[in-house]
């Protein structure tokens, strides 16, 4: 089976079953806070794929995680999957919702890496031209440090990077040496 099918399905499903609550807003969050639920934490996919734990008990594990409450356009979707024995793709639903939600919301990711903590306005600048270039996108940013870039910084849009770090530069100088 396609394992992008699966997710893709639920995902649109649940992405109408919660504009018709009007919780689209709502279940975006959850499913982020899902998804990061799932990044930090490798017990999470064990404990909600043992059959021996009760369908109630997954459903509370699930809704924990996700940071959404019981009653919720999420908390009867989750009875779904669970009944449906689809809750080990509930991480790739939950990427695909989010990838779905920012598509049709025309929001777009954007990380920026840099080798030290810059001031607010040489962020701001990064940012305004990451605007100019994206149009009437509404920008959804995180900014960190990795010092490991040495100088300057990345910028990854929706998948799309700009390396303008030391680290890019020497490692390109050094293969041209090698060549």
């Amino acid at each position: 089976m396609n394992d992008g099918l699966i997710p893709n399905r639920y995902a649109k499903a649940l992405f109408k079953h919660a504009s018709e609550a009007g919780e689209q807003a709502l279940v975006y969050d959850e499913m982020k806070q899902l998804e990061l639920s799932y990044a930090q934490n490798s017990q999470l996919k064990i404990t909600v794929n043992n059959p021996f734990v009760a369908v109630d008990e997954k459903e509370k594990v699930i809704l924990t995680a996700a940071g959404a409450k019981a009653g919720g356009a999420l908390d009867r979707f989750l009875l779904l999957v669970i009944k449906k024995n689809r809750v080990d793709f509930l991480r790739l639903i939950a990427q695909a919702y989010i990838k779905l939600y920012r598509r049709e919301c025309s929001i777009a990711s954007v990380e920026i890496a840099t080798a030290s903590k810059l001031p607010a306005e040489q962020i701001n600048g990064i940012l305004d031209v990451v605007k100019r270039h994206l149009g009437s996108k509404t920008l959804e940013q995180t900014v960190t440090v990795d010092p490991s870039l040495i100088g300057g910084f990345t910028v990854n849009v929706d998948g799309q990077v700009l390396d303008a770090s030391i680290k890019n530069e020497l490692n390109k100088l050094r293969l041209k040496l090698l060549s």
